[in-house]
């Protein structure tokens, strides 16, 4: 008979673009049983409500604007001629906020990341010069895997299982796990399709093989499970072709989609500022100083001189296609509701058959502190209020 293994293990699995709602479809059953005997609720992300910022909020606690993962895709002032993509791993993008499996490997608590965006860089490090990528100075987690999308969702699994059967010495004590299906099949389909809910379905399967996995090595789990943002369904009748907004000789487009952010060409500032300013059917455009402070965004000197946002549902293009198209994307307002994300926690610290009001995902770090046995920082953009009445003390 397997002993019990000690202390519970804090395990945080991020389900990327799930949907709060998909747990209506009835294919749930794993998670809604976790819901229904844990804590639940409806989380905003933050904006831009898209994957690597939020998923580098969830972590450090500290909005985009502050912790410098303010977009899929970026620029710094700082390394003009570089752009940074969701490939990109130099420490220099991303140490501007301390990640939770940083602060708690510093603390002596052994720490393995079964894939998570940012999880692979040698965070507080520098590259070496001339050394073909080397760092120095790098805190990273003890386990950490580079992320490979063919990987599939049992191995994953699989590979957090196996954790937990080493010896108490190398046994991590805060595990992150991360599922990528379900916002495919969205981006892909639209969130209300068939191959959608399927995807949910499947991924509901992982979470099962994780729970049992667990009980069978009588492994005692905090498991907080989480979303970095939701999904809007998105056609080809609602797109704003940017080149008719504003004359392309005036601007540099970084990002498009939900959001876009452009730069002026130099003596082309006030052509450009004069179209993107005035009024736009199903899109708000701004001066980044002027974007408004609910946001939390804008003050980043990543973020392009200009940003416009799209109402849900609809799409900021380069130039109009002819294509015709369906699927789904997010970027969006990120108190709209279909951006919002999946939180449910289970687990010997938790208060069973809890359903709590929205709050931020900037809350997540300060409550994984909590678990974890790790003290509060200052600086940080959220807190572990939300969860005070919950938490068993």
């Amino acid at each position: 008979m397997p002993r019990t293994m000690g202390a519970p293990v804090t395990i945080l699995v991020s389900i990327d673009g799930f949907r709060p709602d998909y747990l209506d479809r009835g294919v749930t059953p794993n998670l809604s049983e976790l819901a229904a005997g844990g804590v639940s609720a409806s989380m905003r992300p933050s904006f831009p409500s898209v994957t690597f910022p939020n998923h580098w909020t969830l972590v450090t606690g500290k909005v985009p604007d502050h912790h410098g993962i303010v977009g899929n895709r970026m620029e710094d002032p700082a390394r003009p001629g570089e752009t940074f993509t969701m490939a990109s791993d130099d420490p220099f993008w991303w140490n501007a906020a301390e990640p939770i499996w940083v602060t708690a490997e510093k603390a002596g608590v052994r720490t393995a990341t079964m894939f998570w965006p940012g999880a692979n860089v040698g965070w507080g490090g520098t590259i070496i010069p001339d050394s073909h990528g080397a760092i120095r100075d790098a805190t990273r987690p003890k386990d950490w895997q580079q992320f490979n999308q063919a990987v599939t969702g049992a191995s994953r699994v699989d590979a957090v299982i196996d954790w937990m059967r080493r010896p108490e010495a190398t046994r991590p004590r805060f595990v992150t796990l991360y599922f990528d299906t379900v916002d495919s099949a969205g981006h892909a389909n639209g969130p209300q399709a068939a191959a959608t809910t399927q995807a949910v379905a499947d991924v509901d399967v992982q979470i099962g093989r994780l729970v049992q996995g667990l009980r069978e090595l009588r492994q005692p789990a905090n498991l907080v499970i989480v979303a970095d943002h939701g999904m809007a369904a998105t056609d080809s009748t609602r797109t704003i072709p940017l080149d008719r907004v504003a004359n392309v000789t005036d601007y540099r487009l970084l990002e498009s989609g939900p959001y876009a952010t452009l730069f002026p060409v130099a003596g082309r500032e006030a052509a450009l500022e004069a179209a993107l300013l005035r009024p736009h059917p199903h899109m708000t455009c701004w001066r980044k100083n002027a974007v408004p402070a609910r946001f939390r965004y804008g003050g980043n000197p990543r973020i392009p001189p200009y940003v416009c946002l799209a109402e849900p549902g609809w799409l900021i293009l380069k130039s109009a296609t002819a294509d015709a198209f369906q699927g789904g994307a997010h970027g969006y307002d990120n108190r709209a509701p279909d951006m919002a994300a999946l939180f449910i926690a289970n687990g010997p610290a938790f208060v069973g058959g809890k359903r709590l009001a929205g709050f931020d995902n900037t809350d997540i770090n300060p409550l994984l502190r909590d678990l974890i046995g790790l003290p509060m920082a200052a600086g940080l953009d959220g807190s572990d209020a939300p969860f005070r009445q919950v938490l068993k003390r």
